[in-house]
């Protein structure tokens, strides 16, 4: 394959650099890895064919410093829009229409022990209000909730606290953002009223997590967890708490990089690099049954 077919890098990696620079959550790791990255421009390591490659090389090595697998290169199939944060919007609006808002599934078990899906994840707010308040207000009158997060990647904070105002039942901090942008705090509070019918506080709760669990999704099940409002059941998560932005670098490829870290106001600290390690462990497929077996038990206690 002749040279002129390759996909210049030192553009992409240029801006990927000054990005990182500029925004990225720890400064002083910004600066190794933009030294990082010049370097391996410089050696060759990134003369590849495609964006595709070059994506995951230059994943790899943003990854390797301090293992944020919120700071990445991704590549998209299709082409998407320069402006910041569409890449990352687009594809999260084709899976919103795909998926019933989010809530694909809620379904009533054996004994009045209510499981609702979210999935593939907490969209923003502002489109997601309306399915998540629905499935939630179907599943209030359960005697028991199973809230399963097995395969919700992420998505916003203010969504992990409006799911989070459906299970409580008095306002609650939640959460602490600690962004890098004027070195600013904002915190998160659960809402003092939601639309519909919420579960409450006292019932049993159960939150079932796997290996694929992330980012948002992570801080719904670690705030709950804290708050000793809920049991979660499964396998650790990928541990990424760290909110991220989105800047398209070349027609195919979206440089995400965290822009903030959470601090959870019971531990002091989060989930990053470590996961939200459940407090029943078993493999994601069982841990379904297994919530079920905890709900009736305790109901029947």
């Amino acid at each position: 394959m002749t040279t002129s077919t390759k996909l210049p890098p030192a553009p992409v990696v240029d801006e990927t650099v000054r990005l990182l620079i500029e925004h990225y959550v720890f400064p002083e790791i910004a600066e190794q890895l933009a030294d990082l990255l010049q370097r391996r421009l410089a050696e060759g390591a990134y003369d590849v064919d495609g964006a595709e490659e070059l994506a995951r090389l230059v994943t790899a090595d943003l990854q390797s410093v301090n293992g944020d697998r919120h700071l990445r290169l991704k590549h998209h199939a299709d082409p998407v829009s320069p402006k910041q944060g569409a890449a990352t919007l687009d594809a999260m609006r084709r899976d919103f229409d795909t998926s019933l808002g989010g809530a694909p599934r809620v379904q009533l078990l054996d004994g009045g022990v209510a499981v609702v899906e979210l999935a593939p994840m907490l969209f923003p707010l502002e489109w997601a209000a309306e399915p998540l308040g629905a499935a939630l207000t179907l599943a209030s009158r359960a005697q028991a909730l199973i809230v399963d997060l097995r395969a919700n990647r992420g998505g916003d904070p203010d969504t992990v606290a409006f799911v989070c105002s459906y299970l409580l039942d008095e306002r609650t901090h939640l959460n602490t953002m600690h962004w890098r942008s004027r070195e600013r705090s904002e915190q998160s509070w659960s809402l003092p009223h939601v639309p519909g019918a919420r579960f409450g506080g006292t019932k049993p709760l159960y939150v079932l997590s796997s290996d694929s669990t992330f980012s948002a999704a992570e801080e719904l099940a670690y705030n709950l967890q804290q708050l000793g409002r809920a049991v979660v059941v499964g396998e650790p998560t990928r541990g990424g708490a760290h909110p991220c932005r989105g800047w398209t670098v070349h027609p195919h490829l979206e440089a995400t990089i965290p822009v903030g870290r959470a601090v959870n106001p019971v531990s002091g600290t989060n989930w990053e690099g470590t996961g939200v390690q459940p407090d029943i462990r078993c493999a994601a497929a069982d841990s379904l049954d297994h919530a079920h077996a905890l709900a009736l038990a305790r109901l029947a206690g």
